[in-house]
């Protein structure tokens, strides 16, 4: 889709979008076509629209024998607009103009930019990219339908700003997709084996570096945690290390990004139900978010130092699968007695965590998993679960969410709750067990970060939807590629 700024109105027009402000008037859209005003005011006056937040409507019409489809959405009180706001509303407009089947998009604004031409043009390109995207890949009727452009006619005061921010939201954009693309792809297509063959094309895309290790190599890693998980499996597991440095002055100051990579997970012995299966190949959207955030990081040439690390397997039931009461080794040789199979993305997480301290030499920690069915019951699908060590490092993340949009809600991590993990023949065990489990499950992961700065982000809710709305299409959200790529622009601008 293209997005730009309008340099002359043409004479037709497919799809006019009016956003409306409170106590708006028409005659501020001075490049508005007359017939277009004229229609607009006695549709407004015979419907009495209200120019509430994200109140739309849509109507077809037609002048001198051609069709046009006018869109008029309200932007409520505009005084205090945010970027999320503005993103929210662009993207109601464009899921208006997909259902009338719009090819061509003219935006008009009544009310001034309040949130920087950057911003704006960030927003825009954002909304616009992730409302349209559809995974339509197997349907032998593609019924996927695409915008050609969106055009921007308002005069702004920075026309080099508001390109720049729509480059930017458009990277933005396509990684997230790349990443819903990803978790959307069936078991049989997105296994630990193809993940690192798909992850080693988008480095040589994108221009990141990449290594990836095959079982033997994790065997003399010792990598028992990890290892243990994918003994199940036909599959061999894969761990895949994506590395960028985009500031090689500070070479000491390297982020490690640690996603959940489990391309399926049945449960192991700890079965899960047939319904809670079907969702299960996108138990890797943790790895998906951190190989979108390389494609983002390194499309953007931040001047930050980043390792990704995904621990790749699947968690299946044969002869071969480890068993509850199990006790095995993690890589940082903590044993581990293992009490639920199905807590299964921790035991890898820790050994890719430890890795990446011990070889890689991070300075800083942030793992992404869809990690407990808690995280859900407590926050639903809209907000996901965080757990830190680090509230300085937080408040940057609060700061990337509130740009983003994708919101987040801190947990506590007292030590109480780290009698829920104490185990009588380990030093640790696999789960807390029904209460406060996505506590547990964190502290649990607390235990191999040597002390670093660390976040966790727990995305088991917010990883997909079930139904479209806003940005949203049914399946992947792509959650976390742009809340912690803002976060390391954050870092970035403060090194």
């Amino acid at each position: 889709m293209k997005i730009d700024l309008l340099k002359k109105i043409p004479q037709h027009m497919d799809t006019i979008i009016l956003l409306l402000g409170e106590g708006y008037k028409l005659d501020s859209f001075e490049l508005l076509p007359p017939h277009v005003k004229e229609l607009a005011e006695a549709w407004i006056e015979h419907s009495n629209f209200k120019a509430d937040f994200a109140a739309v409507q849509s109507a077809t019409a037609v002048h001198k024998g051609k069709k046009y489809n006018l869109i008029i959405c309200g932007a409520g009180e505009t005084k205090a607009m945010s970027v999320d706001k503005m993103r929210r509303l662009f993207a109601t407009v464009v899921r208006a103009a997909i259902k009338l089947k719009a090819k061509t998009l003219y935006l008009y604004q009544s009310f001034p930019i309040s949130i920087g031409e950057e911003a704006y043009g960030h927003a825009l390109a954002e909304a616009a990219l992730l409302t349209e995207y559809r995974f339509f890949k197997y349907l032998s009727s593609d019924d996927k339908h695409e915008i050609d452009a969106l055009h921007l006619v308002k005069k702004i005061k920075n026309n080099r700003q508001f390109n720049c921010g729509v480059l930017e939201g458009r990277i933005f954009a396509e990684s997230t997709n790349f990443a819903r693309d990803l978790v959307n792809e069936p078991a049989n297509v997105i296994f630990p084996e193809s993940l690192a063959d798909l992850t080693k094309k988008a480095a040589l895309k994108y221009g990141f570096n990449i290594e990836i290790f095959n079982a033997e190599k994790l065997r003399r890693l010792k990598m028992d945690a990890f290892l243990a998980v994918g003994k199940g499996s036909k599959s061999e597991p894969r761990l895949i290390i994506m590395r960028y440095q985009g500031n090689p002055d500070l070479r000491n100051k390297t982020i490690g990004l640690i996603g959940k990579g489990l391309t399926y997970d049945s449960g192991g012995y700890c079965i899960k139900s047939p319904q809670g299966m079907v969702s299960m190949k996108s138990d890797m959207a943790g790895a998906a978010a951190v190989i979108g955030t390389m494609i983002a990081v390194t499309s953007l040439k931040l001047k930050v130092n980043l390792v990704a690390i995904v621990a790749a397997c699947e968690n299946m039931i044969s002869g071969e699968a480890y068993h509850t009461g199990d006790l095995i080794r993690s890589m940082n040789g903590k044993t581990i007695e293992v009490i639920n199979t199905d807590a299964e993305g921790r035991l890898t997480l820790v050994d890719a965590i430890h890795y990446a301290i011990s070889r890689e030499k991070v300075h800083k920690v942030l793992d992404i998993a869809t990690l407990t069915g808690a995280a859900v019951t407590a926050l639903g699908n809209r907000i996901s679960a965080v757990v830190t060590n680090d509230d300085a490092w937080l408040e940057m993340l609060k700061k990337a969410s509130e740009f983003t949009g994708e919101k987040i809600w801190q947990l506590p991590a007292h030590e109480e709750y780290k009698e829920l993990i104490k185990s009588q023949i380990a030093d640790l065990k696999n789960s807390g067990g029904p209460v406060a489990g996505t506590i547990s499950a964190a502290l649990f992961i607390q235990e191999f970060v040597d002390k670093k700065p660390w976040i966790h982000i727990d995305i088991a809710g917010t990883a997909s939807r079930d139904s479209e709305a806003g940005m949203y299409s049914v399946g992947a959200t792509g959650v976390g590629v742009r809340l912690i790529t803002q976060l390391l622009r954050e870092m970035e601008q403060q090194s």
